[in-house]
């Protein structure tokens, strides 16, 4: 006696005592399994269904849970130009060994049903599979606790950030736009302001000492004379 079902969107004719590859089934290894859609019995009696068998089942073990193997994607081009590689994508299947063929009493016989883990919630699954909701619910509600936590530790960066911006506007509301000077560009300004030098007042007051030093510590030996910073920092500062 033989039957064809359908599970995983595919169909398959079965035996008792055949070794079967489904699409991954909610169920752990060694617990029994029934597959409620029967389109077929075969046997000194066939029967054939429109389009199930009502009442009808096929029992079987789950041997284990595995994965497909790896497949080669070919893609034949002309001009000597096809390709071939290896896809790491590994379907995840159900191993199981058919047990019986029932041709009537599926509803009484009180077995789990087979059920394929993609059309089942993650709550359905952790009950087929013998776990209660609430284990399942357990580690979302810790998620849950712990975002509070984590976005608090987030936000309080982005604070101090946000409270410092202010003091950084001031600051820079505070100077002169030192870009005005020829040969200053936004890079020099940055140099000059972690010097503290933010005015065309205070590149005005340079001393040759005082040329010579932020020079060597800056590195643009020569540039304030050549671009002649200090007579245009006067020029600026009359306005």
């Amino acid at each position: 006696m033989f039957a064809v079902i359908k599970t995983g969107g595919k169909q398959y004719k079965v035996a008792s005592g055949d070794m079967l590859r489904v699409e991954r089934i909610a169920a752990s290894a060694g617990e029994t399994v029934q597959f409620n859609d029967v389109l077929m019995l075969g046997g000194d009696s066939p029967q054939v269904g429109a389009p199930l068998i009502e009442d009808a089942a096929v029992q079987a073990e789950v041997v284990d849970q595995i994965k497909g193997e790896k497949v080669i994607h070919f893609v034949k081009r002309r001009r000597k130009h096809s390709s071939k590689r290896t896809k790491g994508h590994r379907q995840k299947l159900t191993l199981v060994k058919i047990t019986e063929i029932m041709a009537s009493g599926a509803g009484k016989s009180k077995v789990m049903a087979a059920v394929g883990t993609g059309s089942v919630s993650a709550a359905a699954v952790a009950a087929l599979s013998g776990k209660s909701a609430d284990a399942a619910a357990k580690p979302a509600k810790a998620k849950k606790a712990d975002a509070p936590a984590k976005a608090a530790k987030e936000e309080a960066p982005a604070k101090a950030e946000k409270k410092a911006a202010p003091k950084a506007k001031k600051a820079e509301a505070a100077g002169d736009d030192l870009t005005q000077i020829s040969g200053v560009g936004p890079v020099i300004v940055e140099k000059l302001h972690g010097e503290g030098i933010t005015t065309f007042a205070q590149i005005a007051a340079w001393t040759e000492a005082d040329v010579e030093a932020i020079e060597e510590k800056l590195s643009f030996k020569g540039r304030v004379g050549r671009e002649d910073w200090i007579a245009q920092a006067k020029e600026l500062t009359k306005g």
